[in-house]
């Protein structure tokens, strides 16, 4: 876990990680929303829709957004203020997800830092954009 503090932080500063989407996160996901929309359960119901399996929920891989400023950028000193997502295309279970994000303003008179953010694929492929706002322990 990363610890910057808000001193620490600079525009162009930037950390990125990877993760897998598996079933066992689908299952997860489902359990702690009861989302039960059939194009997240049912793959013959999204194949009907033109999409290779059970599309990932755009909010699981969005999650990933509280991995990064908690953990990676800018870490233990964070405390989220908003976060905005944009889903570009479809996650599948198995995707192989990088998450990257770089700070573009740091705020010292409110303690804020806004982290641009972008989620790959394992083709490279932008899957979620994101704007982060979040502040940092001075």
């Amino acid at each position: 876990m990363n610890s910057y503090t808000l001193a620490e932080l600079a525009p162009g500063l930037a950390e990125s990680f990877t993760v897998t989407v598996t079933e066992d996160m689908m299952r997860q996901f489902y359990a702690i929303t009861g989302d039960c929309s059939p194009i997240h359960m049912d793959a013959a119901y999204a194949a009907e829709r033109g999409y290779a399996g059970r599309v990932v929920y755009g909010m699981l891989g969005a999650s990933f957004f509280s991995t990064l400023a908690g953990v990676y950028l800018p870490g233990e000193h964070c405390l989220l203020h908003s976060v905005e997502a944009k889903f570009a295309k479809p996650v599948m279970v198995g995707d192989v997800l990088t998450v990257s994000g770089k700070v573009t303003e740091v705020n010292g008179t409110f303690g804020e830092v806004t982290i641009k953010a972008v989620i790959t694929n394992q083709d490279g492929q932008k899957v979620t954009r994101g704007l982060i706002k979040a502040g940092v322990e001075k």
